[in-house]
């Protein structure tokens, strides 16, 4: 959604599903052995795919997102790195790294994870138009270094995107600043400890999840935590998720269909895909979500109603979950069950009506219990994708402020 294509950000999934349990092992990778952890960020290739100066990172922002507060010309590269998959097996990912041209040796980090893609080639590292490139190269421009992965199976990552697993999600990320790290070093430049992460709708969880994995989890022995400022974020899956059930989410199914088929690969939520979804859909709706189909391909081809594509069982199902899927969405309810010990701005927009406005304030109730102090901000009567745009300025000199106390 957020690209100028008619992408569509599925907000339920990858980022969102996290919690304590299944993040309690360090995630730079998910093997055990020293020797496989010590893999995850190992940088496999690298290609340079864009060099600008900062009036031609104004004329890419232009009609995009706010350009004023670009100050350096930047140079963007697409890395290949090592992490691991769902099954916690060593695997490669890819990511666009963008660093500022200004002269700046030790540079303040930024970790940008986007919403959920159906399309592999609808990431940062591919799309040169894609929201996302865009945002990276706005935080490039005013002096950070840029880390932004593509997530596992996307990009030209090996293998199938584990939609919804916290796991690869957080090692991706974490190994993604490695790599990124050592991107920099071999350009003369070094990464400062504190990470300042940022994320849009899917990637507002993910933002929480890596975060926490940095200040409590011990996922990474170099980089720390340095501010949150998430955007966006469904984060009571529970409740976004009755809410696609109940069509109350424009495109509802074709979010439901994506969540619902990787978590059945990751997690067996059911036996024959006819358990799930209506005919004629039943045959086809896997094979969409290879990430070799375009949004378009999926959206023309599967209703957009949730009632038009799945059973209403099963629907019933995601509104009154049992079993592994109760199991599984109760924590993804708690991505801010906890206590950040740095600045925490959340953005929202009232007029968001695909992630409603009381998801900011549920991650900010969660945080406060906690003792956190984190500031609720409302873009304004903006939709999902206008409260990205609406937000981003406000990052910049959010991060400029908390680089501050630094």
């Amino acid at each position: 959604m957020t690209s100028r294509r008619t992408k569509i950000r599925i907000l339920a999934g990858v980022a969102v599903l996290g919690s304590a349990s299944t993040l309690a092992a360090p995630l730079s990778a998910a093997a055990d052995s020293h020797s496989e952890r010590a893999r995850g960020g190992d940088v496999v290739s690298v290609e340079q795919t864009a060099d600008l100066t900062a009036q031609e990172v104004v004329t890419e922002l232009r009609g995009n997102l706010d350009s004023s507060q670009v100050r350096y010309g930047v140079t963007a590269y697409r890395v290949t790195y090592r992490t691991t998959n769902s099954a916690g097996a060593p695997t490669t990912a890819s990511q666009l790294v963008v660093l500022p041209k200004n002269g700046t040796r030790h540079l303040t980090t930024v970790s940008w994870l986007h919403g959920t893609t159906v399309y592999r080639k609808d990431v940062a590292s591919q799309d040169p138009k894609s929201t996302d490139r865009l945002t990276a190269l706005l935080f490039a421009s005013t002096g950070r270094a840029v880390s932004a992965p593509d997530y596992v199976g996307l990009g030209t990552g090996e293998g199938f995107h584990p939609y919804g697993d916290p796991r690869a999600t957080v090692a991706a990320s974490v190994d993604g600043l490695r790599a990124a790290r050592t991107l920099a070093h071999r350009n003369g430049r070094e990464l400062k400890r504190k990470v300042q992460v940022s994320g849009f709708s899917q990637g507002g969880p993910a933002t929480m999840l890596v975060g926490r994995a940095l200040q409590q989890e011990g996922a990474d022995r170099y980089f720390r935590l340095g501010a949150l400022a998430p955007v966006s974020g469904p984060y009571n899956l529970s409740a976004f998720e009755a809410a696609a059930a109940d069509d109350k989410i424009a495109k509802s199914g074709i979010y439901l269909a994506y969540f619902v088929t990787a978590w059945n690969k990751m997690y067996g939520l059911y036996t024959s895909p006819g358990d799930v979804f209506l005919a004629p859909y039943a045959d086809e709706v896997e094979g969409l979500f290879d990430g070799y189909h375009t949004t378009k391909q999926i959206v023309d081809t599967l209703p957009a109603a949730s009632k038009d594509l799945f059973t209403e069982d099963f629907l019933n199902k995601i509104r009154k979950p049992d079993g592994v899927l109760k199991d599984k969405l109760r924590p993804m309810d708690n991505t801010c069950d906890w206590q950040p010990n740095v600045p925490v701005e959340i953005f929202h927009g009232r007029g968001d009506k695909d992630v409603d406005f009381r998801h900011a304030t549920y991650c900010a109730d969660q945080l406060t219990r906690n003792g956190a102090a984190p500031r609720l901000t409302d873009v304004g009567d903006y939709d999902h994708n206008g409260s990205l745009q609406q937000a981003l300025p406000r990052i910049v000199r959010f991060f400029d402020d908390s680089a501050k106390t630094d």
